[in-house]
């Protein structure tokens, strides 16, 4: 699959899944916690508000390629998003799109470096409610 010639759609719906998995195993690495506490902090980090916060901490370290990767994901409409979608629900997007872009390319080694910018932050633990 060359991520070059896939959709935004196509780039989003598989970031979605690097993105969340990436949030997983992070959360399984650092703590003993019961898997209900666990889950409900990965769907914490997966939900748009908290993407949009990530993308924010990310976008000064993007190239001009990713950035153009990110822009194209964000910008992208569907006829199945939702109808009040809000613009951190468009950058939420952006980020997953960008993330599969990555990840179809092979590049994990920086799709591991963009993941690290977000959960690097000390205000990483909270989270938009």
């Amino acid at each position: 699959c060359n991520p070059k010639q896939c959709g935004s759609d196509v780039l989003a719906f598989v970031g979605d899944g690097v993105f969340g998995l990436l949030v997983r195993g992070d959360l399984a690495s650092e703590s003993n916690a019961h898997v209900a506490q666990q889950h409900s902090r990965a769907v914490a980090m997966v939900r748009c508000e908290a993407q949009a916060e990530y993308m924010k901490r990310m976008l000064p370290h993007l190239t001009e390629e990713e950035e153009g990767v990110f822009r194209r994901g964000r910008n992208h409409r569907t006829s199945h998003s939702p109808r009040k979608a809000s613009a951190q629900y468009h950058t939420a997007t952006g980020l997953e799109a960008l993330f599969g872009y990555l990840y179809l390319s092979g590049d994990i080694q920086r799709v591991r470096e963009l993941f690290n910018f977000c959960m690097d932050e000390p205000d990483s633990q909270e989270l938009p409610e």
